[in-house]
This record gives structure tokens, C-alpha cells and sequence, in this order.
């Protein structure tokens, strides 16, 4: 059973970095304005932001973590760690947090990596700098996770193309040995990869101009090529309402909490309304535990319960003591429950860059 408690690690910041260009429902040329407002109705997602072409994710990233950095006052030598989450990385070679060491002035002692693990990406990503940490032979930990996952599917394809947003993040991590045990849950089910996935790009199918670029109507404005990344829809969804709570409500069952009384929020990943409402109504939990940004910045990807913490609980994070579940559902597939206990943290506004 990969179960984790990671000790002695404390979350001590998040902030969030969206680009400058929002994008309505409405402005998609595939919808009649009937059809947004169905979209935003059902979907819940009615606005997400872009990312230009010039734009990667490690440049949000980038003003994310240079922006709690200053905030903490934490000197950029006392860094040990910085990980690089995200599945749109700068080049398929060298690894992106390398690049960023660099970037942003940081010790060439740090320690980087590059975890490409998705919606679960945030959760994976704490794992990883918590078992670092927690030994304390390492006491600093910058976690940059950030997608522009819009542009990797096809800009035709009504199936993908409204739900996704482009973000980055930071999550500052900290030794701690008086900090509350962070308690993690984790699974995958590889056979379901063909669910989420980008078919050609990669070296088990690179790409070819013979056929990468071939565009297939499958009905129902679903518009794609191979190189472009999918979802299938029935599947995910289907995934998605069912593991992710059974493994919310084991955790609860394992750790004896009362939905009511021992949590302060649930911060499920914003995928949907339709998802996020039916694992709502699966856990019987009340509304006002439950925040949700995804009608203002769509599907985040990894980047999507650090940006609730910073846009949705920014105030109850900096002011007081909190007990968070927090669920994370993708690629792979994968999903993973979190128990975080949190003292006052930095939380910077969220920046549009």
C-alpha cells in the first residue's frame, strides 16, 4: 500500500501566477452562445486564462516562487530543493528545474527534479521534498507546479479545449521537527493510461508528417490528431467518481475524522463541476467546505488545490490553524488523498504576469 506520513515537515507559503489574458467561455468560435451557456452551467468552468506562445509553465513558475521567496524572506543559498511539476516542460531534454536553478539564482548545491505526474502532480511532488526533508539534513523545499496545458490538445476539440486553464505555482516547504505529520495515500491503475494521454510526441511514437498531423472527426466536436493530447470522456469520469472517494472516505476511516468537526476544508481538484459535485454528494460534505475556483481558472492540472489554497482560503491559511483533505485525481491513471494540518502561512495574492 503506498501510505506515506512524512514528519517534521511544515507548508510555510503558496501563491499562484495566472497569464494576463482571460478567456470566456463565450469567446470559444465552436459554441453558439447557447451552447457556453450550457457548457458553464453544467461544466462550471467559465473562464480560464492563457498562456501566449512565448508563455511556458516555468515562466509562471518562475514568478510564483520568486514572489513567496521574497514574501518568506528566506535566503536564496538556505534553498536545498526546488521541483519542476508539470507536464509541459521547456524541452523534452534537459530537465526544466535544472534550467530554473539557474534562472532564478539558486545554489548549484540544490537539488532538482522534474515530476511529470499530472492532476497529481502537487501531492507527488510533496511526497518527494517531504521524504527529503524529513531527516532534516535538507530544511528548504520550492515546489513549482504549473501547466499550459490548453495548447497541448487541439484548439478545435470541443471535448478538451474549454476545460483546461494555464497556471503555475509555489508551495514553500520547511524542517520542522514540531509540525504535524502530513499523511498521504496513493494509487494507480496503469491500464487505464489510454484514458488521458497525448498518442504521438513521445519515443514510443514519435512523431511523423505522415500521420501525426492528420486530424479525425469523431463526432460530437471532437476534433483531434494523434500529436494532440485526449481525454475520453466516459472513462475519466467514470475513474473519477468512484476511486477518488472510496480512497477519501478509507482515509477518514483509517485516521478517525469526523467530516464535520476534525476538517476545516475539503480541497478537491477542480476537474469539473460535474465531478467535483458528484464526489461532493458521494461524501456528503457540507457546501461550505468545499471551495471552488474552477468557473474563474478552469482545470489547473497539478497546479489545482495550491491555487484553492491561494485564491479560495488565502485569509483562514495566514491567520489560522487548519485541517485539510485534499484529493487529486489524473494521468496515469492516478489518484491520491492528503491529510495536511497547517499553521498561519504566507499566502501572496495571486499575480497575473
Amino acid at each position: 500500500m503506498a501510505y506515506w506520513n512524512i514528519k517534521n515537515v511544515a507548508v510555510r507559503g503558496v501563491t499562484g501566477t495566472v497569464p494576463n489574458h482571460p478567456f470566456s467561455t463565450y469567446d470559444f468560435p465552436f459554441f453558439t452562445r447557447e451552447d457556453a451557456e450550457t457548457f458553464n452551467n453544467t461544466v462550471g468552468i467559465k473562464n480560464r486564462y492563457f498562456a501566449p506562445d512565448t508563455m511556458c509553465a516555468s515562466d509562471m513558475c518562475q514568478d510564483a516562487g520568486e514572489r513567496l521567496i521574497e514574501a518568506l524572506g528566506w535566503d536564496k543559498s538556505s534553498i536545498d530543493v526546488l521541483l519542476f511539476t508539470s507536464v509541459t516542460q521547456d524541452y523534452k531534454t534537459p530537465p526544466t528545474s535544472a534550467i530554473l536553478q539557474d534562472r532564478m539564482g539558486l545554489p548549484t548545491t540544490t537539488f532538482v527534479l522534474d515530476v511529470p505526474m499530472g492532476c497529481c502532480g502537487c501531492i507527488y511532488s510533496i511526497v518527494v521534498a517531504g521524504n527529503l526533508l524529513t531527516a532534516g539534513t535538507t530544511k528548504r523545499a520550492i515546489l513549482l507546479i504549473g501547466d499550459t496545458a490548453a495548447r497541448m490538445g487541439n484548439a478545435n476539440d470541443k471535448s478538451r479545449m474549454p476545460l483546461f486553464g494555464d497556471c503555475g505555482v509555489a508551495v514553500a516547504l520547511e524542517y520542522d521537527p514540531a509540525a504535524t505529520e502530513i499523511c498521504i495515500d496513493f494509487n494507480t491503475l496503469g491500464s487505464g493510461y489510454e484514458a488521458l494521454m497525448t498518442p504521438h510526441g513521445g519515443y514510443r511514437h514519435p512523431i511523423d508528417k505522415a500521420t501525426s498531423f492528420i486530424e479525425e472527426d469523431f463526432g460530437n466536436g471532437i476534433i483531434r490528431a494523434p500529436k494532440d493530447a485526449l481525454i475520453n470522456g466516459m472513462d475519466v469520469f467514470s475513474f473519477a467518481i468512484t476511486r477518488p472517494s472510496l480512497q477519501v472516505k478509507k482515509m477518514m476511516d483509517e485516521w478517525q475524522l469526523d467530516k464535520d468537526n476534525d476538517v476545516d476544508y475539503f480541497l478537491i481538484h477542480q476537474a469539473n463541476k460535474l465531478i467535483v459535485d458528484r464526489l461532493v454528494k458521494k461524501l456528503k460534505l457540507a457546501p461550505e467546505k468545499v471551495p471552488y475556483n474552477l468557473q474563474e481558472f478552469g482545470n489547473l492540472g497539478g497546479a489545482s488545490i495550491p491555487m484553492l489554497m491561494s485564491s479560495e482560503i488565502a485569509e483562514s491559511l495566514r491567520t489560522r490553524p487548519l485541517s485539510l483533505i485534499c484529493s487529486s485525481f489524473g494521468l496515469g491513471l492516478t489518484w491520491a488523498t492528503m491529510w495536511l494540518r497547517t499553521q498561519p502561512m504566507v499566502v501572496v495574492d495571486v499575480h497575473k504576469l
